[in-house]
């Protein structure tokens, strides 16, 4: 199964974290992408270091980020900078999306 997360906040880590970790070792893909606030959260080394977990992969809103100056210097290059573009293709792929 491919679960999309889309991450518009963020006040939730330990539960984005538990649940990629979760679905991860049950042999599912999941698909994050980070937009408005959410992507403060590429600032918290917890949920940047999820990109290098085989099986997932993870994008942003450039928009949002630098709206928000969102410190993204220095990111993993397996970290997607993007637009809503990525947003719509996670919600086509995946089979279901969560919304945090």
């Amino acid at each position: 199964m491919k679960l999309g997360i889309l991450i518009n906040s963020n006040k939730h880590l330990p539960v984005i974290t538990g649940i990629v970790r979760a679905a991860v070792a049950r042999g599912n893909q999941v698909i994050i992408f980070s937009m408005d606030e959410g992507t403060k959260l590429l600032e918290e080394p917890d949920y940047v270091s999820l990109a290098e977990i085989q099986g997932i992969s993870m994008s942003y809103c450039d928009h949002s980020a630098i709206e928000l100056s969102v410190n993204t210097d220095g990111l993993s290059e397996s970290i997607g900078r993007s637009s809503q573009y990525s947003n719509a293709a996670m919600n086509h792929e995946a089979d279901k999306v969560l919304v945090l």
